[in-house]
Formats: C-alpha cells, structure tokens, sequence
C-alpha cells in the first residue's frame, strides 16, 4: 500500500477531477425540466417536503436548510420514518422533492404511490432518468454521473456531489426569481455574525436621552468638557436654542484649541462649524461602519426628520455589538 505523501496528493486531485466532470455533465443536462421544477416550487402554496435514504438523506437534509434558509420554506423527512407515522407531516398542499442515486430506493419508492393519490406534487431527483422514481415524479432532474470518484466505483461520492450542487441551483434560482436580499437572508439567521451586521440599527447602538452627550451652541469649551467626559464618547452634539442640531466638538477638537491656547470659558458658537454627518436611526449598523471608514470620523449622531438629535454613537459601540 502506497503511503508517500505525493501519493495523497495525487489522489485527492484525482478525486476533485473525477467530480469536476461530474459537475460538468451536471451542468450540460441542465434544461426545461429545471425551469418546470422551479415554477412548480414558486407556486407552492405549503412547504418543500425533502426526501432520500442514506447519503442521498444527508444532502437532502442540507438542500432542505439551504432551501429554508433562502425563502423557501422547506423540511426533511426521513423516509423510512413516513412509512411509521411521519408521512402525517405532510400535508395537501405541500410539495416532495425525493431524492435517490439509483431512482429504485425502496423506502422511498414505496412511499410515492400515497402521494401520487393524495395529490401531491413530486419532483425528482436521481441519477436514472429511466428510473420508478422518474416515472412517479411530476418533474424528474438528472444528476447522472458517470462514474464515482471512488476507484470501485461504488462510495456516494461524485454523485453526492452533484446532488447537492443541484440543490443549491434550485436554491438560488428560487432565492433570486423571488427578489430574496441579504435582509431577508439575515431574518433566517439573527443569531449569527451576518445577523447582527444586517439586522442591527443605529437605533440598537445609539446612546440616547440621558446619556446622549447635547450641549447648546452658547455653552463654553468647559461645558463641553463636562459633557463629554460625563458620557464617554469623545464627543458632544452642538444643538441651537430651538433644539436642532448645529455641529459636533469631539475630542480632536478640544486638542486644536489647547493647541491654540483657547480659554476654557470660550463659546463654542465661535469655534466650531456649522454641520455635522447624522444618520437615521433605521440605517444599518453595517452600512454607518462604511460610512465611518469613507468619512475618516469616530462617531455618529443619530438624528430624526426635523435635524434634531435622537442619539450618538461611536466606533467601539459598534464593535461592541459585533457590526465591525
């Protein structure tokens, strides 16, 4: 038995050759009966009911979450557990997609024939378009391979393979024919990192009322000081007597005017700009860390419809949160 690491490598790339041309012929046998499969699930009324034994179960389980995951409400049922209760989880208006290598796997031959009779669509997948399973569906699609990257031939490999990259093509041809955005995708996912960075606003990171640092165009270096070291963002919104927002002093600025020997006691109406970058509290947390590193700035002030502040935030509360 060889066991010299050139060896190894010479047989993965093996491997990943024999199910690159599997994927290949995968793709050459693409044609109407995908786009039929498609419009059938798109016109589902229930949820997308998937099927295999085996590994053909493995991949269906992953092709059931992706399809989920992606707007297309969808479950795996073990078939050989329909055949004992289970098959009362489907319901009329639900749609099967089984899945089989050979099209002749019994479990789930067996079950087709109660859902031919309950009416319910069936689109299958297998490597045998001559197959009982194509025979039964109302959509067959093909992912035949010629032969497994396995050298007897016989392991679920090349052809797991090309089920599962079928599945993730229905996937994503569903994900886009229903106008499906990174938002939408986020809603399925709100525990994980893409979760927080697409789900989270301003209005979650903002520190607002109290804790919002505001002072008046009229107060003093010395009162924005107070302000800004009270609340701990480097930073006080300037708002005018009738409650709008005029400018910021950050912390860069009271630098500049020790370094030009301003008095405490001066008024901040004559030291700093009139203006200040603002974002509403419904912008995404994600997009204000693009707006961050484009602008070169710290922090944001979050402010309504009529300029007036709601909250401020900086860069450390997003990163807090887990958005950058």
């Amino acid at each position: 038995m060889a066991t010299g690491a050139l060896i190894f490598e010479d047989i993965a790339r093996r491997v990943i050759d024999d199910e690159v041309a599997g994927l290949n012929q995968l793709r050459a046998e693409i044609d109407h009966s995908f786009a039929e499969a498609c419009k059938l699930i798109l016109g589902c009324r229930g949820k997308i009911v998937v099927m295999g034994m085996g590994k053909s179960g493995h991949i269906g389980s992953k092709i059931a979450a992706t399809l989920a995951s992606t707007g297309t409400p969808s479950f795996f049922v073990h078939p050989g557990e329909a055949s004992h209760g289970d098959l009362g989880m489907i319901e009329s208006d639900d749609m099967v997609i089984a899945i089989s290598n050979s099209g002749e796997s019994g479990e789930v031959i067996d079950i087709l024939p109660i859902l031919k009779r309950r009416g319910i669509v069936i689109i299958g997948m297998s490597g045998n378009p001559d197959s009982s399973l194509a025979r039964y569906a109302t959509v067959h699609l093909s992912f035949h391979v010629e032969r497994e990257a396995c050298p007897l031939n016989l392991v679920p490999t090349s052809s797991t393979t090309s089920t599962l990259v079928l599945g993730d093509a229905l996937a994503v041809a569903l994900l886009e024919a229903r106008g499906f955005t990174a938002r939408d995708f986020a809603l399925s996912h709100p525990g994980g990192t893409l979760g927080r960075k697409l789900l989270t606003t301003c209005a979650d990171v903002m520190h607002s009322g109290d804790e919002c640092p505001v002072v008046y165009i009229d107060s003093t270096i010395k009162d924005a000081i107070f302000e800004m070291t009270s609340k701990g963002l480097g930073m006080v919104v300037v708002i005018k007597e009738d409650g709008t927002i005029y400018g910021i002093f950050t912390d860069g600025d009271l630098r500049r005017a020790f370094e030009k020997m301003l008095d405490v006691t001066t008024p901040l109406r004559k030291i700093i700009k009139k203006g200040c970058l603002t974002v509403k509290k419904d912008t995404l947390a994600a997009e204000t860390v693009r707006i961050i590193h484009a602008r070169k700035v710290n922090s944001l002030v979050v402010a309504d419809d009529d300029n007036r502040p709601l909250g401020a935030f900086n860069i450390h509360d997003l990163l807090n949160k887990g958005v950058m």
